[in-house]
């Protein structure tokens, strides 16, 4: 292995402490308190001088002043200062520290807890051994990592400096937790589906896939859990749920990772209705949660989930912002015919409902800034809904948004089984036009329907979105502990 200069003297040190006789990565520890707990028994203890074992990472500089050392020590759950003399430890161990320990250092110090002269809680060690030597230092700006793509690709490191972000994944890890809570209190059952399918399906997606060797099948990661749950539905689970990965292969940019984390949840004998009051519940039990607010704010917004969502239909938005009335206008060369006489600059699409989805993305969607629903979306869009009984060419689907981001998709599921059929042949048509994002066919989610499924209402919500909101970052990549990366050239 080929070592820097800062490295190769950091190894200088390791060699010492081994040919000392210390194994500088020893199997285990003895410490006795976590930071935290040492600093909530501080005065207790300070007064009775007992002794007791931290250990953790040295962070910022270590300074030496003649006989007497400080450093601090950081283990995740709080930090503290180490107060170290030359008198108190002896030479060998104080000579130890100042010589061969530097900052970064896993180290275990014993020792009694006072606070110096300045009142600053600390522990005076009697003793430090070192549990893990460094051999990267630090960056050179030790108060942060500054560079972004390095925060992402070396997220142990941006962690390690950044004590902010380690906050944000404890708040995702809280709002998932308040997810689970909520849906469990309501009676769904978490289940787990297959990662690895034979036929992708449950979103308009395209897919990453892989092959068996022994089977001699090509599979595909899962772009959605939805119709092995709604087969769970079917089977008379009376309400399910799961929080997983789904993988689709499209582009990267602030709201988009190929992989990421969803929560999808399907209730019997319910319907779009009900998924949207689950929604209004869910998240504003998850800002509570994380701000201990209704009132988020984000990138210059005060978002407001203490209240009801607006509902608006989609062909009524893209009127009052386009003046162009899709219920009117359901053929793909007029509707391209109308867009060009408004002047309205969107990418042409090979269908009539992908350029719908167009029309909306570009002047609906940045302009959903507070949460808001979106409903009633053409049939052409939504596969797997359920027609509105009044408006048969519209589906009783919604779509959530915040700060222009979609962050959920739910519908009355399409349980009859000959217009599902039906949905996904025409969604055949449009893949053999040039539509890749187009639906399968699923032989068997038809059969598991010929069954009989009951009215049902289904749910989607992307998790690090929602996250993104709640804990005010602006790029997905910030709440995704290891978001992918372009290879580097090198």
């Amino acid at each position: 292995m080929e070592l820097n200069d800062l490295q190769a003297q950091r190894k200088i040190k390791l060699d010492r402490l081994r040919e000392s006789g210390l194994n500088p990565y020893p199997a285990s520890s003895a410490r006795t308190h976590c930071v935290a707990a040492a600093l909530e028994q501080f005065e207790t203890r300070a007064e009775a001088g007992t002794s007791l074992t931290l250990a953790g990472r040295i962070i910022g500089a270590r300074r030496v002043m003649g006989k007497i050392a400080f450093a601090h020590i950081e283990d995740g759950s709080g930090s503290i200062q180490l107060w170290i003399s030359r008198a108190e430890m002896g030479d060998v161990l104080f000579e130890r520290f100042r010589d061969d320990i530097d900052t970064f250092d896993i180290i275990e110090v014993t020792g009694v807890l006072r606070r110096t002269q300045k009142g600053e809680p600390s522990i005076f060690a009697h003793t430090i051994s070192v549990l893990a030597k460094t051999i990267n230092p630090p960056p050179e700006k030790w108060a942060g990592l500054s560079d972004v793509e390095e925060r992402h690709r070396q997220r142990y490191l941006d962690l390690i400096v950044n004590s902010e972000r380690r906050a944000i994944f404890r708040a995702r890890a809280l709002a998932v937790s308040t997810m689970r809570r909520v849906l469990d209190s309501r009676g769904f059952l978490e289940v787990e589906t297959p990662i690895l399918q034979p036929i992708y399906g449950g979103a308009a997606a395209r897919p990453f896939s892989t092959y068996h060797n022994q089977l001699g099948q090509s599979l595909y990661l899962r772009i959605a859990t939805e119709l092995y749950l709604k087969r769970l539905i079917v089977g008379g689970f009376p309400g399910v749920y799961e929080i997983g990965k789904d993988f689709r292969n499209e582009g990267v940019d602030r709201s988009h990772n190929p992989e990421f984390t969803m929560m999808e949840c399907y209730q019997a004998f319910a319907d779009y209705r009900d998924m949207m009051r689950l929604v209004e519940d869910m998240l504003r039990e998850m800002a509570m949660a994380v701000t201990s607010s209704t009132l988020v704010p984000f990138q210059g917004h005060e978002l407001d989930f203490g209240c009801d969502w607006p509902r608006i239909p989609m062909a009524e938005a893209i009127s009052t912002h386009t003046g162009i009335d899709i219920a009117q206008i359901n053929e793909l060369g007029a509707l391209q015919s109308a867009i060009t006489a408004a002047n309205l600059k969107v990418e042409r699409k090979l269908t009539w409902a992908k350029q719908v989805d167009e029309l909306f993305s570009e002047y609906v969607q940045p302009l959903l800034i507070q949460p808001t629903f979106i409903t009633d979306y053409p049939v052409e869009l939504s596969p797997l809904a359920k027609r509105k009984p009044d408006q048969p060419s519209f589906t009783e689907r919604f779509e959530a948004f915040i700060v222009g981001m979609e962050i959920g998709n739910a519908f009355s599921e399409l349980n009859d089984p000959f217009d599902q059929a039906q949905r996904f042949l025409d969604q055949l048509k449009d893949f053999a036009a040039g539509d890749t994002d187009a639906h399968q066919m699923d032989a068997d989610y038809i059969n598991a329907l010929m069954y009989g499924m009951p009215p049902t209402g289904g749910l989607g919500l992307g998790i690090d979105r929602i996250v993104m909101v709640l804990t005010n970052q602006p790029s997905i990549r910030e709440v995704i502990l290891f978001p992918h990366m372009r290879q580097r050239e090198d």
